[in-house]
């Protein structure tokens, strides 16, 4: 019998002890400060620390405890020493920050909710597996300074000297130590005088002197390929924006598709009056 009073006092200690604990938690509503009435809630000052610049959010937590603190006390205190009407400009101001922060908290729940792996796998069959990905080039070129001596170059190419070894000999451009080859190239990634070359060739042509703003180029093409789509995972975060996008602007056309929207004709304004501040004075 005592050791059952004993069990049953121990486990009501435990439970009192686990009520406090949990009625202790803090909340966002917990009251860290009072000026003259007017309580100062956590939430409060996790709302400030989340909007300040990153070189302050590195400062140690007590230090940044303290000066958030120290302002929404200043704050409060200037508030209670105004006028108790708001004047045009915060109450405009007001209603624009409600605005934007609901909008944007509605954006983050349509994002969110449309970020899943179907969706991301989808954007990418689209921009890749199944598009035209175009063809990549293999390309070597000996670069030279006048178009005489491409000319000669390119034929002595033609009469079967070695091409690497004549960019290894003659070439001044970067890749010419290393035999004049430019690895695999896309469409966009050279200049526009050399891609119309290379695109005009057939697989181990070497053309005619092409000029470029480098100077003069003897191109030899050594191998074309279906331009590969890249893994899902090295493009993983510009498909998780376009799947964000995309459900936004859906969102919105939809939005405005239901809605009554109604917007005076631009001519009745002078566009410049919106740098007109005193406007907000009335």
């Amino acid at each position: 019998m005592l050791k059952s009073l004993k069990t049953t006092a121990i486990a009501a200690a435990l439970a009192l002890a686990a009520n406090a604990a949990t009625a202790q938690e803090p909340t966002a509503d917990t009251v860290v400060a009072t000026v003259n009435g007017t309580e100062i809630t956590l939430g409060h000052m996790i709302m400030i620390r989340a909007g300040l610049p990153e070189q302050y959010k590195q400062l140690p937590d007590d230090v940044l405890w303290d000066g958030i603190l120290d302002q929404l006390v200043q704050q409060t205190l200037l508030v209670q020493a105004g006028p108790e009407d708001i004047s045009k400009r915060v109450a405009i101001a007001l209603e624009n920050e409600q605005r934007s922060l609901q909008a944007a908290e509605y954006m983050q729940g349509i994002m969110e909710e449309a970020l899943t792996e179907a969706a991301v796998a989808e954007e990418y069959a689209t921009a890749y597996a199944d598009g035209d990905r175009g063809v990549e080039f293999n390309a070597s070129h000996i670069l030279v300074g006048t178009e005489a001596e491409a000319a000669e170059l390119a034929e002595r190419a033609r009469g079967g000297e070695d091409f690497a070894e004549l960019a290894k000999a003659h070439s001044t451009g970067p890749s010419g130590p290393n035999g004049g080859e430019l690895g695999w190239f896309g469409e966009g990634m050279m200049v526009p005088e050399f891609e119309t070359a290379v695109k005009a060739m057939g697989v181990g042509d070497v053309s005619d002197p092409v000029q470029t703003q480098f100077g003069w180029h003897v191109i030899k093409l050594n191998d074309t390929r279906v331009a590969e789509a890249p893994k899902l995972e090295e493009v993983r975060a510009e498909l998780e924006d376009a799947v964000r996008t995309k459900a936004v602007d859906t969102t919105l056309d939809a939005l405005k598709a239901e809605a009554d929207i109604a917007t005076e004709p631009k001519s009745d304004f002078d566009p410049s009056i919106l740098q007109n501040l005193d406007l907000l004075g009335e």
